[in-house]
């Protein structure tokens, strides 16, 4: 065992720390820095853009940087957003109270001071909430309008060079005429007015849709004015210039549409009639387009599902992603239904599957021999010899086999959802009986089908009977925008659809097979957060306007404690314990917490380029903060300021090619969430007096050239 003591006045935790976070300084703020993890035993490289995905990838061997992965795991599994911000502000603040030890703050001095110093910026930023209600609907009245350019643009076809359209593409529906066998009684109460209606392709840049209609079936082609356009889809919600959409032939959409596939360009979409809330995930978004306009097909999909079944307006189980890497980025869409990948041997089945009504089977666990359920107790009184016979002695495995098999064949199973592993054996004799068998489904996948299928989830096949099947389900091969079924080296995208499904899959895709880990992080990221920003009713000011107060906030307190003397100088805290610092530690620390503010608006300010570097970022800020003072309010010229769009502004985010832009907002319960764990983990770290060692590493240490700094024992 080896011992180390924690120097109090270099304190090596928090050093280790600040080591860490600065190797994510370029991942702040909405314009971030890739960085490329290349594993020598493999030579495989990945690129990341994440927080999460770089304490992944680093070698955490100290206390503290374990410490440091936990605290971002937990942040990116209750948020999936704010791991950046956390990341940051653990190495800022660690840097200030280094700063402080070295000035013989005390520690207690330290923990608490910076402790009451968050709790009261929490307060203070309070006033820079809005609900989510005003500002979707302030976004949305500010939309900007296409001007008479762009209206002419909307002449052009989508095959044009400007390449500004968004493909729709609308798969054929299941007819209601098609025959279905009730073998379970169980069909949907009502059809989903919008099944399959939502195939998006977000080839654009923001603020255009196309204008172009083009039947498959009889190659005739027609262009849609934009003004036809902007009134049928904002307030009409279907088109009325195609002979398709006419108000009489509503009921006959699936059975006359066929594979016809709708572009439109040129017209601003942007209207909260249209979108729902698409301008505020767009605000969210803080300007990734594409992930951008995925999420914004899926909210548009979603608002106009909910105002025909009063469903919830926007779900995230109701969403998954399919990622296919080699295919360029224009691909990517949002499809009704569930996109997977499947060997090619799975993909000889589905042709056996065209236009044909499947009946599925839902399991929520694994389908091999040795899966024992979550709970499973062996009975006492009997003891097990073998468990597990091996595959040499193949007399039971071939019987299992056999057995589930049998079942599969006499229901007239044709596809089966496992949420775990499957044998492979099992796999291959489904292959050949023609039964498709599609592993590690996710649960709200399950779920969704199961909702719309009547299909009862199972542990075991042999729980299995007729009552627990689903039917309506239809399995095709996932098609491009070119209309060609892709098959992407030793794997083939799918698509299982049914009738009335709710689920969404954002299929994904780029050319570069290591920018793929990047693009699903992104995209969950604004999915989560528009999410949060609708479960807390409540959004903060963005661009750094919320933290510009803290750091106000911050040194207004500083300098109070060192103008006024006794009680008055601790008025601004609730604790009464402070008054036994003095007034000098108090400034000190709270300058600390100012520092960790006013390095994150600075590197923010710097990685979005509206700085040339960091000290010309500190200096804009040093300006605005004078101008704060003399206001006599911070929060009254933060909101100014956030009108104006002067200041906090962040990143661009046109509706259209103009320069105006959208102001951008953050959450607030995953934000503050952020502070407070990275200044939790700081106070911990800081309260830490030694490092012991235990374990094989003992000769390591006594050979590296840190072993005059260890007691061996």
């Amino acid at each position: 065992m080896a011992f180390r003591a924690v120097n109090s006045r270099r304190h090596i935790g928090l050093q280790q720390l600040s080591s860490l976070a600065w190797a994510g300084r370029t991942l702040l703020g909405p314009m971030k820095a890739c960085k490329f993890v290349v594993d020598e035993s493999t030579d495989e490289s990945m690129l990341i853009c994440s927080a999460v995905r770089l304490m992944e990838s680093l070698d955490l061997t100290s206390a503290a940087g374990q410490l440091l992965n936990e605290t971002i795991q937990a942040q990116s599994k209750e948020f999936k957003t704010g791991m950046s911000t956390l990341l940051f502000l653990v190495g800022a603040w660690s840097n200030a109270i280094l700063e402080c030890l070295q000035q013989n703050v005390p520690v207690s001095a330290i923990v608490s001071v910076m402790s009451e110093g968050l709790d009261s910026c929490c307060e203070k930023v309070q006033c820079l909430q809005v609900s989510v209600h005003d500002v979707n609907k302030e976004l949305c009245s500010s939309s900007v309008r296409p001007s008479a350019s762009e209206s002419k643009a909307s002449q052009i076809p989508c095959g044009s060079s400007l390449n500004r359209q968004i493909y729709l593409c609308f798969q054929k529906d299941i007819s209601a005429s098609e025959e279905l066998v009730p073998r379970n009684s169980y069909f949907p109460q009502e059809a989903d007015c919008n099944f399959n209606k939502g195939l998006v392709w977000p080839l654009a840049s923001f603020g255009s849709v196309a204008s172009l209609v083009r039947s498959v079936d009889d190659g005739s082609t027609s262009v849609i004015s934009g003004s036809g356009v902007s009134a049928s889809i904002c307030k009409q919600k279907k088109l009325t210039h195609s002979r398709y959409f006419s108000p009489g032939a509503k009921s006959h959409v699936s059975s006359h549409l066929g594979d016809s596939q709708v572009y439109l360009s040129g017209q601003s979409a942007y209207t909260c009639e249209c979108y729902g809330l698409g301008h505020l995930a767009m605000a969210l978004s803080h300007g990734s387009q594409p992930s951008m306009k995925l999420l914004q097909s899926i909210v548009a999909y979603q608002h106009e599902r909910a105002e025909c079944s009063g469903s919830s307006q926007f779900s995230i189980a109701e969403i998954a992603t399919c990622c296919l890497p080699g295919l360029p980025e224009s691909y990517s869409c949002v499809c009704p239904g569930f996109v997977t990948l499947v060997s090619p041997e799975q993909a000889t089945v589905i042709k056996h599957f065209q236009d044909k009504s499947l009946w599925i089977v839902l399991m929520d666990g694994d389908l091999t021999e040795q899966y024992r359920h979550l709970g499973f107790t062996k009975p006492r009184n009997v003891k097990t010899i073998l468990e597990y016979p091996s595959l040499q002695e193949g007399g039971s495995r071939t019987s299992w086999l056999s057995n589930m098999l049998d079942i599969l064949i006499s229901l007239e199973v044709n596809l089966v959802l496992v949420k775990g592993n499957v044998c492979e054996n099992l796999m291959e004799r489904c292959i050949a009986n023609n039964i498709l068998v599609i592993s590690s489904v996710t649960q709200n996948v399950l779920s969704a089908f199961g909702e719309v299928t009547g299909a009862q989830p199972v542990t075991y096949l042999t729980q299995l009977n007729a009552s627990c099947l689903g039917s309506g389900v239809r399995v095709e091969l996932w098609k491009g925008c070119d209309e060609r079924a892709m098959e992407l080296g030793q794997l083939v995208p799918v698509r299982i659809k049914v009738q009335g499904i709710s689920l969404l899959t954002a299929v994904l895709t780029t050319a570069v097979a290591s920018k793929m880990c990047l693009i699903e992080d992104q995209f969950w990221t604004f999915v989560y957060r528009l999410h949060h920003a609708l479960r807390d009713g409540k959004v903060f000011l963005g661009g750094g306007a919320v933290e510009f107060l803290c750091l106000s906030h911050s040194q207004m307190l500083a300098e109070q404690c060192l103008k006024l003397a006794g009680k008055k100088a601790v008025k601004e805290f609730r604790s009464p314990q402070l008054a036994a610092f003095s007034s000098e530690y108090k400034a000190v620390v709270l300058q600390a917490l100012a520092t960790g503010w006013s390095q994150y608006l600075s590197v923010v300010m710097y990685n979005t380029a509206k700085t040339a570097s960091e000290f010309e970022a500190r200096t804009l800020i040093d300006h605005h903060l004078q101008k704060a003072a003399d206001c006599g309010s911070p929060s009254a010229y933060v909101l100014k300021e956030f009108r104006r769009g002067s200041m906090f502004r962040g990143c661009s985010i046109p509706f259209t090619d103009n320069e105006e832009g959208v102001k951008v907002y953050d959450n607030v319960t995953a934000k503050m969430e952020a502070w407070r764990r990275a200044l939790d983990l700081v106070l911990l770290v800081l309260q830490t007096d030694a490092e012991i060692i235990i374990g094989p590493r003992r000769s390591q240490l006594l050979n590296s050239r840190s072993s005059s700094e260890f007691m061996f024992l």
